[in-house]
């Protein structure tokens, strides 16, 4: 009877951290939904960079966008938030098709690969200019 009490209390405690992690939203799959999203998001992680051309990932786990001063930034998903890195050069852009594989030199942020669809190749070929307009 007490190992049959203890069991109880042990799926009790269970469902209620399932409870608790739904309610704060933890754990869910983290993706962005749209273009104005993926602007936002871009605006809180820099101040002043304001978007004027994106390529959003088809299942939005990522996004390139590109703002008026010609910076381009790579938002990636990490955990259950989205990073975000201004990109300085093509140096570990990768084209394949429609799959453009993007990294920095920031060892930590890693790569992604994000699906752009028809807007890969333009994409691909806009970021071997980064780096080149410095004085």
């Amino acid at each position: 009877m007490g190992q049959l009490i203890q069991m109880g209390g042990s799926v009790a405690a269970i469902l209620a951290l399932a409870f608790i992690c739904a309610r704060l939203g933890l754990g869910g799959d983290v993706r962005i939904g749209s273009e104005d999203e993926a602007r936002q998001l871009a605006r809180d992680a820099l101040c002043g960079f304001e978007p004027e051309e994106l390529a959003l990932d088809r299942a939005g786990i990522g996004a390139l966008l590109r703002d008026r001063q010609g910076r381009v930034m790579l938002l990636r998903r990490h955990g259950a938030h989205f990073a975000a890195r201004l990109l300085d050069n093509h140096a570990s852009a990768r084209l394949d098709r429609n799959f453009l594989t993007l990294g920095t030199d920031e060892r930590w942020f890693g790569q992604v690969t994000l699906d752009l669809g028809d807007k890969a190749q333009s994409w691909a070929s806009s970021l071997r200019h980064l780096g080149t307009n410095r004085a």
